[in-house]
């Protein structure tokens, strides 16, 4: 496999009333990431738990779909579904109202993640909301630990949701710092940076860590990268939002995709020309996604964001 996406919490995002609800179909940013690597024609595994109901069978029809392999084939009577209604404006500004289904906690077991999965893959890939805040959830940890060990590309999401870390930002922190060492390329959202000790902090952050490069999303003003002693910068366009649902993870799938697509096996491969291509190629794929106004059914394919670089050059 070209990417090993591991999702421990079902994110349903749903309708809103109002006009400028951003609708996005279910699915939940490891599913998206996935779906959008494997949308650019590459090789995408998801190691996930879903619940046996119309939403479980659903994402399980969707990763099918997507050609995305499914690694745990168990379905769960009992799921939790996180529910927001999303509204997005003209200049990609959002806002959540969350809800919470009824429900039986579903966790990933570190006996769900086999070793044999992450080394045949090249990049390891999971966010701070698949760590949650139960202690017995630790498959996320294991996968990151894994994957560093046997030398994979280590891909991580800071995606704070207070819903899921029941309030407690410090905790939510102290967990995203133990797996900081295991990090190859980080991505934290404007929101974030200041869980991380603020932006003034993110370049000691590479050095303390070893971490390859860090990418802030900045919401309709694009994105910026921390690379060594560089920064990149992309801009942002009008109703562009790559940190928006499901922008924001087709953002991050077309980075990944970019690096896979020049070549990229490891940490060591990543140079600023390469980040440069790869943050344009995002920033184009979360651009067609939130102009088709949905999640994973609006994934852009490979040739739709090379259609759209190769008109803006």
């Amino acid at each position: 496999m070209d990417l090993f996406s591991i999702g421990e919490m079902v994110i349903d995002f749903i309708p809103g009333m109002e006009e400028a609800s951003y609708i996005r179909n279910a699915g939940g940013a490891p599913a998206n990431v996935a779906c959008a690597v494997s949308r650019n024609g590459l090789a995408a595994g998801m190691l996930c738990c879903l619940g046996d109901d119309d939403f479980g069978r659903f994402l399980a029809d969707t990763l099918e779909q997507y050609q995305v392999r499914r690694l745990k084939q168990d379905f769960y009577k009992e799921a939790v579904t996180t529910m927001a209604f999303v509204t997005l404006t003209e200049d990609g500004d959002r806002s959540f109202t969350f809800a919470r289904k009824p429900g039986a906690d579903m966790f990933l077991s570190e006996e769900d993640v086999r070793e044999e999965d992450i080394k045949n893959t090249v990049i390891v890939h999971a966010g701070s909301c698949s760590l949650s805040a139960s202690p017995e959830a630790e498959a996320t940890v294991k996968a990151l630990r894994l994957g560093s060990e046997n030398h994979k590309l280590v891909s991580f999401d800071v995606n704070y949701r207070n819903l899921m870390w029941n309030d407690d930002v410090k905790a939510c922190a102290d967990k995203v710092f133990e797996v900081l060492p295991y990090i190859d390329i980080l991505k934290i959202s404007e929101e974030e940076v200041e869980m991380m000790g603020g932006e003034d902090n993110l370049p000691s952050l590479l050095r303390k860590y070893n971490i390859r490069l860090i990418v802030e999303t900045l919401g309709s003003r694009g994105a910026r990268c921390f690379f060594e002693e560089e920064i990149f910068e992309i801009p942002g366009r009008k109703a562009v939002c790559v940190d928006a649902t499901g922008a924001g993870d087709a953002f991050w799938g077309g980075f990944l995709s970019s690096l896979r697509l020049q070549g990229v096996q490891k940490a060591e491969d990543i140079t600023g020309e390469i980040i440069r291509t790869a943050m344009n190629y995002g920033n184009v794929s979360g651009w067609i996604c939130v102009q088709k106004k949905g999640g994973i059914s609006s994934l852009p394919a490979r040739e739709q964001i090379e259609a759209e670089l190769a008109r803006q050059s």
